[in-house]
């Protein structure tokens, strides 16, 4: 793959791999009884990989504002505690809309909007020390969403 494909597709090509490895130091963890580290964590008594939200936004505003999304996934980002690596989107012409992705330590917040039907849907998923929940009221207010749906997985159960 060329560098200027690899750019395009939201690559850091002057971050060493091995710096994005170190990256990873901030993510809590805990030894596992086979005395392994793990980024595990235990939700409601069951060890699994982590918490995966499906969000879902009705009659939200700024869904084809891509400066706006980016601010509104990092705050995601700061209210939950985890640690931003990359945040790639991209915005669609001439129809509007933006999906895009906040690559995390501890795994990832995507989103994909239709500006038109003023509907966004957003997977937060986490694992380690992290509250992926507090995304929503984030969320919520950044793209003033009169209607939100959540639903909650434990990825991973018993892992």
């Amino acid at each position: 793959m060329d560098r200027d494909a690899l750019f395009q597709s939201g690559m850091d090509l002057e971050l060493p791999s091995t710096t994005r490895k170190e990256d990873t130091s901030y993510i809590g963890s805990f030894v596992s009884e086979d005395g392994r580290k793990d980024h595990l964590v235990m939700k409601n008594g069951v060890r699994c990989a982590g918490t995966h939200l499906i969000v879902e936004l009705y009659e939200a505003k700024h869904l084809d504002d891509i400066g706006h999304i980016d601010k509104a996934l990092r705050a995601c980002v700061k209210a939950a505690g985890a640690t931003l690596l990359h945040i790639h989107l991209h915005h669609f012409e001439p129809n509007g809309g933006v999906s895009g992705v906040a690559v995390l330590a501890e795994s990832h917040i995507s989103i994909h909007s239709w500006p038109e039907c003023g509907y966004a849907a957003l997977d937060v998923f986490m694992c380690g020390e992290t509250s992926p929940e507090k995304c929503v009221p984030v969320l919520k207010k950044a793209f003033g969403a009169k209607r939100v749906e959540v639903e909650t997985l434990l990825r991973g159960k018993g892992i």
